[in-house]
């Protein structure tokens, strides 16, 4: 690739390098012939390739006098041809790194963020599962949210997302949205869309994390990881038009900059991005500013990280279509037509603020800590279905909508990680603690019944949004407090097996309820010990066999009145997994997991719609999911990559109060998925650089509610992209076209109930432009 970064970093021109191969072998004798006693920034963006220019000479001083001796102009000569080239700049050494990782990046090598497993362990040394969707992947693709993302990832599927408001993802059968799974950093996030322009990569650690996490569904978190200062100058803009259709256009922008602050190992990064765009159904417009500007400081042992993120949003509150529930299809209009009314929005601002500090006391052993602090505020209109006469077309709605939700976490962790000897065998341990307080509060509920409609002939605007105030369902609470400690060893029996061990304890307080004035539902205080165990096997330094028992809690809570309290005599949900599989990695260009499992899950709750259209709450009893994953990523030539997946998931109801339960398959959650993307990279075989890339994702058929009455039909949805690399004058520019969802095809994401089945996004089109400097 041929690039050009213009600007000075201390003192020093970096231009731009005739070929890949110069570039990297210049970075490769700066990395092997200087080493630094300074931890520089690693690269954590897809760079073009820079070469380093030799440290330019001083200049000269002037002569005092036209009789300068000759001979002490021979006796400079030699001591400069003498002399040993003087040391790259740590600015220099950074833009060396970045150099030298662009082509693996370009590969989909997966590079797994040490927040993710609390450690900097190899995941080959590790008794659990890791997914990464790499950076370049997230760059060739454009996910628009965290849903687009994980569709490279096996056995995920989506769930009640609050019509478009809040990421809801389902892991190995588990999950549901707002159940604290999401991470920014290995921190828990409240703010209901996680995935922005200053992400970097999306990791998830599959099965029950709650030893290194708390409470939990056992299916897994999935942490989000940010772009971070780095050591050397560079930026780029971005301009992108779009189009679901020739009326429905929309424009966003991005400007992403970064570089050192004097010479010292200081480092700012600053991201701004905003976004104005129609919505493709028949109305509904989808507006987001994001303001991320952050600090790093590189020393020689310590990293200090700030970050601070400041959203504005609206979105189309959408509840999707209606499925009949007597010949179990999609309600017969147009995909594009929307149910509702154009007042359906949900509008607010989120802020995130992180700071972590991680200290190397020595080549074994180093400390981490971490606070965060996440808040959103929302409010929302929406016409809410509350029935259809699928013949006549009738529909009954409930002006609804909600006013003055606040969300907040407070969220600190400390642990320090290391090994040590115990005789001749090795143990790599973690031990900390971290603590969490989080409410989730939605202060005005409307509630207001409103005329008839007819979806076969919609007329719209001919109410506004509502207004009357339900006291009983206002002040919908919900407060979690949870302190624990934490401890794991990796003990290593030979160099080639290992056994993994772990606990933690955990103390818990949950308050949630409604109304005003307000019910208590939910009042639990308790505490839990919960083991881990594993055992590690290398075949060889780039295969290994692990096997996993680990465990979940999460107390079971309800804001809705229920007819009774759930208290400390109400047992929280509890799960089990045992899990087995193989890890690769070959050669740094390819690695993978294949992974069998068995979880099971007991004093599950879950909804059901009742025939009066009231949803109840049920306490299942135990669910159980079975499955086989298969997820791999990276470069099988110097040409192609890849990254695909499959997931196998069996996730049923297998004891429960409620007969009409017992046995059903759990809501939303394919039997099958698979994914497959490739990229052709042409490499310097044309004037710039082109890659070319496509794929698609398959998900089976799901329930779409508890009692299975009906199912979303399978789907495969196909993506291409085109990247293509010039130069204008000394700028290196990246025109990038994408086409989501190639074959326009209709189909259904997830449902809560046969009146609210989300259908997926049309055909979107878009073109961009990059420029770098």
């Amino acid at each position: 690739m041929r690039a050009h970064l213009g600007g000075r970093v201390s003192g020093h021109r970096i231009r731009a390098g005739g070929s890949r191969a110069g570039l990297l072998i210049g970075a490769a004798v700066l990395l092997a012939e200087y080493p630094s006693n300074t931890t520089s920034a690693q690269a954590q963006s897809a760079l073009p390739p820079v070469t380093v220019e030799a440290p330019a000479q001083r200049p000269k001083p002037a002569r005092a006098s036209e009789e300068t001796s000759r001979r002490t102009q021979t006796a400079a000569r030699q001591r400069n041809r003498n002399a040993a080239p003087a040391a790259p700049t740590i600015s220099e050494r950074a833009a060396a790194e970045a150099a030298a990782q662009q082509a693996a990046k370009l590969g989909y090598r997966a590079m797994p963020s040490a927040t993710t497993l609390r450690s900097g362990a190899s995941p080959l040394d590790t008794s659990q599962a890791v997914n990464i969707v790499p950076e370049q992947v997230l760059k060739d693709q454009l996910p628009r949210n965290i849903d687009d993302a994980l569709i490279n990832i096996s056995g995920i599927t989506q769930t009640n997302t609050l019509a478009g408001s809040q990421d809801a993802v389902i892991r190995r059968g588990f999950g549901d949205n707002r159940d604290g799974s999401i991470m920014r950093n290995g921190m828990p996030l409240v703010q209901g869309r996680s995935f922005n322009s200053a992400v970097e990569s999306v990791e998830v650690l599959k099965g029950p994390a709650s030893l290194l996490y708390g409470i939990m569904d056992p299916g897994g978190i999935v942490n989000t990881i940010s772009k971070r200062p780095e050591l050397y100058q560079h930026g780029s803009v971005t301009l992108l038009g779009s189009a679901f259709s020739a009326s429905k256009t929309g424009a966003d922008g991005l400007l992403d900059v970064t570089g050192p602050i004097g010479d010292q190992g200081l480092a700012y990064r600053f991201i701004g991005y905003g976004i104005s765009e129609d919505y493709w159904r028949n109305f509904g417009r989808h507006r987001e500013m994001l303001v991320a500007p952050s600090l790093a400081w590189y020393g020689q042992d310590t990293t200090v990280q700030l970050n601070y993120e400041h959203r504005e949003f609206i979105y189309p509150f959408d509840r999707g279509t209606a499925f009949n529930p007597v010949t179990k299809a999609p309600l017969a209009v147009p995909a594009d037509r929307r149910l509702d009314e154009p007042f359906n929005n949900t509008w607010g601002t989120s802020d995130l603020m992180q700071a972590s500090v991680e200290h190397r006391f020595n080549q074994d052993w180093k400390l981490y800590a971490g606070y965060s602090y996440n808040t959103e505020t929302f409010s929302a209109n929406q016409l809410r279905i509350t029935g259809i006469n699928f013949t006549t077309g009738a529909e009954t709605r409930s002006n609804d909508g909600t006013g003055s939700s606040l969300s907040n976490v407070s969220y600190g962790t400390s642990y320090i990680s290391g090994g040590f000897w115990l005789g001749n065998m090795r143990n790599d341990v973690v031990f900390g603690g971290d603590g969490q307080y989080r409410t989730i509060y939605r202060d005005v509920l409307i509630r207001q019944a409103t005329p008839a409609f007819n979806v076969y002939n919609p007329v719209y605007g001919l109410i506004g949004p509502g207004t009357t105030a339900s006291n009983s369902d206002s002040a919908q609470t919900d407060q979690l407090g949870q302190w624990s400690l934490f401890f794991q060893d990796t003990l290593h029996l030979t160099e080639r097996f290992a056994l993994v061990g772990g606990v933690r304890y955990m103390d818990y307080d949950q308050i949630a309820g409604r109304g005003k004035p307000f019910v208590t539902n939910t009042n639990v205080s308790q505490d839990k010990v919960l083991p881990l165990g594993g055992a590690i096997f290398k075949l060889t330094d780039q295969v290994s066999l692990y096997a996993s028992y680990t465990e979940s809690l999460k107390p079971n809570s309800t804001i809705a009145p229920i007819g009774v309290t759930i208290d400390s005599n109400v047992a929280p949900e509890e799960g089990v997994s045992y899990e087995t599989g193989v890890k690769f990695d070959l050669n740094k260009r390819i690695s993978g997991t294949l992974a069998l499992y068995d979880l099971d899950k007991k004093n599950v709750q879950t909804t059901k719609t009742n025939s009066a259209g009231v949803v109840e709450l049920h306490t299942v009893g135990r669910a159980h999911s079975r499955g086989i994953e298969l997820d791999v990523t990276g470069r099988l030539t110097d040409s192609w990559a890849l990254i695909g997946s499959y997931g196998y998931t069996d996730a049923r109801v297998t004891a429960s109060e409620d007969p009409t339960l017992y046995g059903k398959k759990l809501q939303n959650v394919a039997l099958n998925t698979a994914s497959l993307y490739l990229v052709y990279d042409f490499g310097t075989a044309l004037p710039g650089q082109l890659r070319l890339g496509g794929g698609a994702r398959y998900v089976g058929d799901r329930p779409g509610d508890s009692t299975n009455t009906f199912f979303l039909p399978s789907y495969v949805v196909a993506d291409i992209f085109a990247t293509y690399e010039t130069k204008y004058e000394q700028f290196p520019v990246v025109y990038q076209f994408n086409v989501k969802n190639l074959f326009d095809t209709v189909y259904y994401p997830s449902a809560v109930n046969n009146l609210n089945v989300v259908i997926g996004d049309a055909r979107r089109v878009s073109l961009s432009a990059t420029v770098k400097f």
